[in-house]
């Protein structure tokens, strides 16, 4: 399948398209709570991850590959995977977020269509130098902008995602038999919702919310003052842009 079979030909976006694209980036969510039981179609799993496969990789390196996980026996192994990496995590946190934290849903594993998990196998461009000489962990950024592109195309889809980032490295490479070379880069809990939250689920909960973007503008150097007319720009912004 190629790209011209999925989006319509022509350089230029009009303005429903344009409003789409930003739509998909302002109400993507991390779901953890709202799959529903209903399976996945595999014709719009693969174009999920077809759009991943179109990601931007350094040196055109396309260094990922994506591991379907459908059993629910090796599901529930992973799930206790991510409860021990949760209690080792624990006592790192502020004494007054343990009970917040234990309280957040920060999963689907068992509850969603499927797994997947996103890879980079760092072997694929050894021979290769282009974009990795002086900066060799370009292949890892690659594949997040894989992950990237398919949690989008996702939300277009009206299917949820969410990121399972709370698992010890090796023991799932063990666990999926991963080679020495290959690096997991997300754990994916895949399938359809039963609706997007307004907001993050963590910033619902009063984890954290999201950080005033003027402040984060620099301008020429690290904490350049300037860029007034763009961070005023930016301040009179208030989401996605109006339909």
């Amino acid at each position: 399948m190629t790209a011209a079979a999925i989006a319509a030909s022509g350089d230029d976006f009009d303005q429903l398209a344009r409003d789409a694209v930003y739509r998909a980036m302002f109400t993507r969510r991390d779901v953890r709570s709202h799959f529903t039981a209903d399976d996945l179609d595999d014709a719009v799993l693969a174009r999920l991850i077809t759009a991943a496969h179109h990601a931007p990789s350094v040196g055109y390196m396309q260094p990922w590959n994506f591991i379907v996980i459908r059993d629910p026996a090796r599901r529930r192994q992973v799930r206790d995977l991510f409860l021990a990496a949760r209690e080792q995590e624990l006592p790192a946190m502020e004494a007054e977020r343990q009970a917040l934290y234990r309280k957040l849903k920060l999963e689907g594993i068992c509850e969603s269509a499927l797994n997947l998990c996103i890879t980079c196998d760092r072997q694929r461009s050894k021979d290769s130098p282009l974009g990795r000489w002086h900066n060799p962990e370009m292949d890892l950024y690659s594949t997040v902008c894989a992950v990237q592109n398919f949690w989008l195309a996702a939300r277009a889809e009206g299917v949820g995602v969410g990121w399972v980032s709370i698992i010890e490295t090796e023991a799932l490479k063990r666990l999926l038999s991963m080679p020495e070379h290959v690096t997991p880069i997300a754990y994916l809990c895949v399938g359809r919702v039963s609706a997007f939250a307004p907001k993050p689920d963590l910033e619902a909960h009063g984890w954290g919310k999201r950080l005033p973007l003027p402040e984060l503008v620099m301008s020429e150097t690290f904490r350049g003052a300037g860029e007034a007319p763009l961070k005023s720009a930016i301040a009179r912004l208030s989401g996605p842009p109006k339909q």
